[in-house]
């Protein structure tokens, strides 16, 4: 098969400045409602790209939490690859692709983690068997299967039924400075909004070129 000729068009809907919410958030809401209503398997898995102290990129996908006017959140290990990186350089993009949909969102902004109160609160939520794991797993480090196990089995029985958050572990906040929202069109003449961040609350949109 020559991947090359792969094609399809796209046609579902349109998207344009004089149409689109003032606020990115706004607008960010109306989408990801529509997500979580089609029924699509994981509406919040998002691309989290940083860069490390030398400029090298690395992408992964991540799980959206939350978001509201503070930004976005997700939760990981300080210690992975990812936490080193954001560490080390406290900028990261974000991106959600709904292919069924035909639209994606990217964001772009600084990084702050959560206070510890509200890592905690998240952490309790969570199955026994993922609070477990945050425990045993030097998250990005060299580590066999095996030894994986082992340390699964031993942070379990430390820790029992209701183990605290791990103080590596916990929740970073993208606090947003652009947006920009593309919806699929035909003829590969996507539909591009771009917000950018103004004086005050105040957002400056902008169409940009397929």
């Amino acid at each position: 098969m020559d991947i090359a000729e792969r094609r399809r068009e796209y046609t579902r809907a349109s998207l344009d400045v004089d149409t689109v919410a003032r606020n990115p958030l706004e607008q960010f809401a109306q989408w990801f409602d529509d997500a979580l209503h089609s029924e699509l398997r994981e509406p919040t898995a998002m691309a989290l790209a940083t860069v490390d102290a030398d400029g090298r990129p690395a992408a992964r996908m991540v799980l959206l939490k939350g978001f509201d006017a503070r930004g976005f959140v997700f939760y990981t290990n300080y210690d992975s690859r990812k936490g080193r990186e954001l560490a080390a350089n406290p900028h990261a993009s974000l991106l959600l692709y709904w292919a069924e949909l035909e639209r994606q969102i990217r964001i772009e902004g600084g990084i702050e983690q959560l206070a510890a109160a509200d890592s905690d609160e998240y952490f309790r939520t969570r199955p026994l068997g993922a609070r477990i794991g945050a425990w045993a797993s030097p998250q990005s480090q060299v580590i066999g299967k095996g030894a994986l196990m082992v340390r699964v089995a031993e942070m379990g029985l430390r820790h029992g039924l209701n183990p605290s958050r791990p103080p590596h572990w916990g929740g970073y906040r993208v606090v947003p400075r652009e947006f920009e929202f593309w919806q699929g069109r035909p003829s590969r003449l996507h539909d591009r909004v771009r917000y950018r961040k103004s004086a005050g609350d105040d957002w400056i949109i902008e169409r940009l070129a397929p």
